[in-house]
């Protein structure tokens, strides 16, 4: 009965992240130009689709190698190319880690790999070439994600030292967070974000509601996200972990939002809306070992860097249409250090380990989504025409607009 409640929970958890996917879709429509919505679609739907295929013929088995060389490098040869559950007498294994089923846990951590590369897609949008993208994406998921998560999640020399992250600040967001910062910095901004005398200009979002149903949904998702990486239906730790991510939230789209009415003198939605993402996955790489207050803390924090990071990636003159790096990057590292001040192993030994988890990852990334998009700008080129951009990729990648019949391009029905 308790093997059977743990995987119902992680089926349950595992169809909530799912959806997230189209929380993180219509949040990225919604603060992007109408002319580019087509576009922001079509590649969330790409990389929840390869994403998955990728994650079955080679992901899984590279985060989970269960052996390493050197201690770093996943010995994956064994099993590599497919999925291969562990059998007892001729018949599928339940008994695979005394809480759910291998099948269980594939399709629970497969949806979090898609996740690393839809954080890059909103960063970059309105100005990629699509094929550019695609191409980015396979490889960042199929290698580097992978063995990111090996190094702590499949018991490599992360682990060993004592790096923590529960569910992923620095494993899953800021994986896609250092990628993001990387490409934006290769691309370039959008033509009109920025001024010849180095102002900044906002490009407004077509569709706020859109965006705004965007993050109640990746709240809602993120149940899944944090509740499902209990690994099991325990309701002591999975109800902790619960009211932590929703306090953390709270907290943390209502400093951006106090923070950013004192800052900029209006009442900004769209930093509200970062705030609450921004506290979500600041709480992530601790929500099982923190207190109320502690969650509480780390959201109001989250929340402030919120601002200042966006401000931040303005005043270097790097375009962020939906504030990724701020939210998955800068609150991915401020959460997973948030370990070592906050919560059940706070202290400096732990401290010193998180920071040491940050470095590793970071550089890693960096180093890797550097060389993966610099070959792609000298071979495929990374960058819309100007002409294309300025008239907008659904029109030049997809020949389609997203909203037809408001833009006079469907003939009326004849009576």
């Amino acid at each position: 009965m308790e093997l059977l409640t743990n995987n119902v929970w992680m089926m349950v958890c595992t169809a909530l992240v799912f959806f997230m996917h189209l929380g993180f879709s219509l949040l990225e429509v919604g603060l992007t130009r109408q002319k580019n919505a087509i576009n922001i679609l079509f590649k969330n739907v790409f990389i929840i689709c390869t994403g998955l295929l990728l994650y079955s013929l080679i992901g899984f088995n590279l985060m989970y190698p269960g052996s390493f060389i050197m201690g770093i490098i996943p010995d994956y040869f064994v099993g590599l190319f497919g999925l291969h559950a562990p059998v007892a007498d001729g018949a599928l294994d339940l008994t695979y880690n005394e809480g759910y089923t291998y099948w269980t846990d594939f399709l629970f951590q497969g949806m979090f790999a898609a996740t690393a590369a839809t954080i890059v897609s909103g960063a970059v949008a309105e100005r990629i070439k699509l094929s550019a993208f695609m191409m980015f994406s396979i490889i960042y998921l199929a290698i580097v994600y992978p063995i990111a998560g090996s190094w702590k999640w499949g018991g490599g020399f992360l682990d060993e030292l004592g790096f923590y992250d529960f569910a992923g600040s620095t494993l899953v967001h800021s994986v896609g967070g250092w990628a993001a910062l990387v490409a934006i910095s290769l691309l370039g901004a959008r033509i009109g974000k920025f001024g010849e005398d180095g102002s900044s200009h906002a490009i407004p979002g077509h569709n706020v509601p859109l965006a705004t149903a965007g993050v109640f949904i990746l709240w809602l998702g993120w149940f899944g996200f944090n509740g499902g990486s209990v690994l099991s239906a325990d309701p002591s730790a999975t109800s902790l972990t619960l009211v932590t991510t929703c306090l953390a939230a709270a907290a943390g789209g209502i400093s951006a939002f106090l923070v950013s009415t004192i800052w900029y003198k209006n009442y900004d939605l769209t930093m509200f809306l970062n705030g609450i993402l921004g506290g979500l996955v600041g709480i992530t790489a601790g929500a099982d070992l923190m207190s109320p207050t502690d969650a509480v803390l780390i959201g109001l924090i989250a929340g402030i860097l919120i601002v200042a990071g966006v401000a931040l990636i303005d005043k270097v003159r790097l375009d962020d249409p939906v504030g990724a790096v701020a939210v998955h990057l800068i609150c991915g590292v401020w959460g997973t250090l948030a370990v070592g001040i906050f919560g059940a192993l706070a202290g400096f030994e732990q401290f010193l380990n998180q920071l040491i988890g940050v470095a590793v990852i970071g550089a890693f990334c960096c180093v890797s989504a550097f060389l993966i998009l610099f070959a792609i700008k000298r071979s495929l080129g990374l960058r819309m025409e100007t002409h294309e951009e300025t008239e907008g990729l659904d029109l030049h990648e997809h020949g389609m607009d997203a909203y037809a019949e408001f833009a006079g391009k469907v003939e009326p029905a004849k009576q």
